[in-house]
């Protein structure tokens, strides 16, 4: 289920994964397919960790890469679940294909978002 909350979202994020819901910032972003399908890579990577996991991990790991890189947005763009879902969202067929638990694929940083 996709939801429209225009106040929650900082600067330029504009979606975002909150099991079971898809929540965006503006009403037209409901058919923005690429947003969408970013969304669902995260709703798949919550659901394989049981929800609350996925969030202990997000942050946990965000934390220590803020502290590795000294940078929020950089630290962010490097979380393993975001590198799956940045790498994969044009993909409509990714979730398909996907093997359970794909983003441990991504945990090593090998080609890092500077």
């Amino acid at each position: 289920m996709i939801l429209v909350f225009r106040h929650i979202f900082y600067k330029n994020y504009v979606g975002l994964s909150f099991w079971p819901f898809i929540l965006v910032k503006h009403p037209k972003l409901r058919q923005d397919t690429t947003l969408i399908n970013h969304e669902k890579i995260h709703l798949r990577q919550q659901l394989e960790l049981l929800v609350v996991p996925f969030y202990i991990w997000y942050l946990t790991e965000w934390a220590l890469r803020t502290l590795w890189y000294l940078d929020a947005y950089r630290a962010y763009r490097n979380i393993c679940f975001e590198r799956e879902a940045y790498a994969n969202e044009g993909r409509e067929d990714y979730l398909r294909h996907r093997r359970p638990f794909g983003f441990l694929r991504y945990v090593v940083l090998v080609n890092a978002h500077p």
